[in-house]
Protein backbone atom coordinates (compact mmCIF):
# COMPACT_ATOMS: atom_id res chain seq x y z
CA UNK A 1 0.00 0.00 0.00
CA UNK A 2 2.62 2.61 1.17
CA UNK A 3 0.92 5.60 2.25
CA UNK A 4 -1.75 5.37 4.67
CA UNK A 5 -4.59 8.21 5.30
CA UNK A 6 -5.18 8.49 8.91
CA UNK A 7 -7.89 11.58 8.62
CA UNK A 8 -10.87 9.51 9.84
CA UNK A 9 -8.53 9.45 13.61
CA UNK A 10 -7.59 12.80 13.18
CA UNK A 11 -10.93 13.78 12.52
CA UNK A 12 -12.46 12.06 15.19
CA UNK A 13 -9.82 13.17 17.90
CA UNK A 14 -10.71 16.72 16.93
CA UNK A 15 -14.72 15.74 17.01
CA UNK A 16 -15.19 17.48 13.52
CA UNK A 17 -17.02 16.18 11.28
CA UNK A 18 -16.35 15.71 7.22
CA UNK A 19 -19.17 18.17 6.54
CA UNK A 20 -18.05 20.89 8.67
CA UNK A 21 -14.23 20.02 7.48
CA UNK A 22 -15.00 19.95 3.90
CA UNK A 23 -16.64 23.35 3.64
CA UNK A 24 -13.60 25.11 6.37
CA UNK A 25 -11.30 23.44 3.81
CA UNK A 26 -13.39 24.20 0.57
CA UNK A 27 -13.16 20.37 -0.91
CA UNK A 28 -16.19 19.01 -1.80
CA UNK A 29 -17.83 16.05 0.23
CA UNK A 30 -16.52 13.70 -2.40
CA UNK A 31 -13.38 14.35 -2.62
CA UNK A 32 -12.79 14.96 1.33
CA UNK A 33 -14.61 11.38 1.83
CA UNK A 34 -12.23 9.73 -0.85
CA UNK A 35 -9.83 10.93 0.99
CA UNK A 36 -10.68 10.02 4.57
CA UNK A 37 -11.59 6.20 3.01
CA UNK A 38 -7.88 5.78 2.19
CA UNK A 39 -9.30 6.05 -1.78
CA UNK A 40 -7.49 8.29 -2.84
CA UNK A 41 -3.84 8.18 -5.22
CA UNK A 42 -2.84 11.89 -4.84
CA UNK A 43 -3.00 15.16 -2.65
CA UNK A 44 -2.35 18.69 -3.13
CA UNK A 45 -0.17 20.41 -1.08
CA UNK A 46 -2.36 23.22 -0.55
CA UNK A 47 -5.28 21.12 0.56
CA UNK A 48 -2.83 18.97 3.04
CA UNK A 49 -2.27 22.48 4.60
CA UNK A 50 -5.88 23.16 4.65
CA UNK A 51 -6.35 20.14 6.14
CA UNK A 52 -4.19 20.49 8.92
CA UNK A 53 -4.66 24.09 9.60
CA UNK A 54 -8.32 23.48 10.03
CA UNK A 55 -7.32 20.30 12.17
CA UNK A 56 -4.68 22.06 14.32
CA UNK A 57 -2.19 18.72 13.03
CA UNK A 58 0.68 18.28 11.00
CA UNK A 59 0.82 16.08 7.65
CA UNK A 60 2.54 13.56 9.87
CA UNK A 61 -0.86 12.67 12.11
CA UNK A 62 -2.48 12.32 8.63
CA UNK A 63 0.05 10.31 6.51
CA UNK A 64 1.40 7.26 7.54
CA UNK A 65 4.18 5.35 5.42
CA UNK A 66 3.56 1.47 5.89
CA UNK A 67 5.83 -0.81 3.39
CA UNK A 68 4.17 -3.19 1.30
CA UNK A 69 2.88 -6.36 3.25
CA UNK A 70 2.54 -4.99 6.51
CA UNK A 71 -1.06 -3.84 6.65
CA UNK A 72 -4.28 -4.43 7.19
CA UNK A 73 -6.09 -2.18 4.82
CA UNK A 74 -6.95 -3.48 1.06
Amino acid sequence: MGIIVNLDVMMAKRKVGLTELANEVDITLANLSILKNNKARAIRFSTLAAICRALDCQPGDILEFVPDGETDQA
